[in-house]
């Protein structure tokens, strides 16, 4: 029989890095705001990171140890892919595997109704059938890119063009979406191993009770039908999970430590004028190179915006990117504000002051722009932020296209010039166009607030969730 009407207890289990994290706490905010009992699952150093994302929900959280080096091949004291480079992030994705058997252990003593996992556990749907419970798939994306990678991924048209560059219609998905082989996520060529997880990955999702989408109905209805209908999947849309967060506080303490102190971003904010600065920020995982560096900041000044530029720890430890006197004209006016590593994003973002995101468009981020109703230049770095970029541009038309056209570090990765970045800057912030941006991103943005309200698309669709749960023999 299925879960009938006992009370649920819900299992979390979210990738280790800091992108999927934070959407899979802020689901879990979600299901303990309405009554469900939630429990994290994680490695030991996730979670001081876990503990300040729930804040004050009633949530708890389960540690399982990770293996040793010796077994895993990894540093010590890595935990989180954010932690690594590039190369060193497919052996640590492999070596998760290990953790099934502390995992189910766990569940054999704490006997959970349901376990959320990411889709980089691949083996959770075995497990949780072991136990006699269904398994959800939570990639903390929209229904947009799950459509694009689903289509790309059955009907391969990539196959079917002479180059790298050659333009390609998705095939069985509305809307005549175009790409190029560039703009795919790119797979390390020959590692089998690598192929084989993510086939496992999508098997075990197929294999699955369904897929929780972050998302809201009103922003893609055409596409939350197409996967449903079309492509024949089970997904509820529970999003935009973001708006879990909605006390300043627990804005400010979401994720890592902060590298810049609240209030005082708090105040520089509340002395500009609204709709006056731009806002730019490429994720938790993105270092340029001092030569793309350099000219992001020639671009923001000759913009003439005011600006918060967060830049990932480690691109500047050496200031050797920053023009001749940069700070001096800009920071030291008050005209921009850096930060250097972790910035509390959502708060800045919802700031009356902020008018404009760049942005490299991973769904977060993409959500978070969305929530704070702001137009956003879409600077697409690698996985599916090249399918999200062209949502925001070609679909909701929230979205200025920067240029960018492959994956980072590819094609001898020429940077983007600051005249392109001055100018893509300048029309999501001054003029007509800029203005009509903004108006229909302030609508969405309201559409996102109903939504997970009492009555609203997301809400009513937890308890369709709940209800296909209850009904569902397992």
């Amino acid at each position: 029989m299925g879960i009938q009407d006992r009370d649920l207890h819900v299992f979390f289990f979210p990738f280790f890095a800091n992108g999927h994290i934070i959407p899979s706490i802020e689901l879990a905010r979600v299901f303990a705001s309405r009554g469900v009992k939630t429990t994290v699952v994680t490695t030991p150093l996730n979670e001081p990171l876990i503990s300040r994302t729930i804040g004050k929900a009633n949530i708890a959280i389960r540690t399982i140890k990770f293996p040793s080096p010796e077994k895993t091949g990894l540093p010590e004291g890595v935990e989180n892919s954010d932690q690594l480079t590039g190369m060193q992030i497919i052996p640590f994705l492999k070596s998760t595997v290990l953790l099934r058997d502390p995992l189910e252990q766990l569940m054999q003593q704490e006997h959970p109704d349901l376990i959320i996992a990411d889709m980089f556990f691949p083996w959770a749907t075995d497990s949780a059938a072991k136990f006699g419970i269904p398994r959800i798939v939570f990639h903390g994306l929209g229904f947009f890119p799950l459509c694009v990678s689903a289509c790309v991924r059955q009907y391969k048209p990539q196959d079917k063009v002479s180059s790298y560059t050659e333009p390609f219609v998705v095939p069985n998905l509305p809307g005549e979406i175009t790409l190029t082989k560039m703009q795919l996520p790119q797979t390390p060529k020959h590692d089998e191993d690598f192929t084989k997880l993510l086939e496992e990955a999508n098997a075990s999702e197929l294999k699955s009770f369904g897929v929780i989408a972050n998302s809201f109905y009103e922003l893609e209805p055409v596409y939350a039908d197409h996967y449903r209908k079309e492509l024949g999947r089970k997904a509820w849309h529970l999003g935009p999970v973001c708006l879990s967060n909605r006390e300043s506080a627990e804005k400010v303490h979401r994720g890592n430590e902060s590298a810049i102190d609240e209030h005082e971003c708090l105040k520089w904010l509340d002395s500009k004028e609204p709709n006056s600065v731009v806002y730019v920020c490429f994720g938790s995982m993105t270092s340029f190179p001092n030569a793309q560096l350099k000219e992001i900041a020639l671009g923001l000044e000759a913009s003439e915006q005011a600006f918060v530029w967060v830049v990932k720890k480690g691109s500047s430890e050496n200031l050797e990117w920053l023009p001749e006197g940069f700070e001096e004209r800009t920071v030291d006016k008050g005209k921009g504000l850096i930060i250097r590593g972790w910035a509390p994003q959502v708060m800045i973002l919802d700031h009356k002051a902020v008018g404009g995101f760049v942005s490299h468009c991973g769904w977060n981020s993409t959500m978070e722009g969305v929530c704070a109703g702001l137009p956003m230049v879409t600077w697409p770095m690698y996985a599916e932020q090249f399918y999200n970029a062209k949502f925001l541009t070609d679909i909701v038309k929230i979205g200025v296209s920067v240029g960018v056209q492959t994956w980072i570090g590819m094609m001898g990765g020429e940077p983007v010039k600051k005249e392109v970045i001055e100018k893509a800057v300048k029309r999501i912030m001054v003029g007509k166009e800029a203005e009509e941006i903004r108006n229909r991103a302030k609508e969405i943005a309201e559409m996102a607030k109903r939504a997970v309200e009492e009555g609203g698309s997301s809400y009513s669709d937890f308890d369709s969730l709940i209800q296909d749960l209850r009904s569902t023999p397992l």
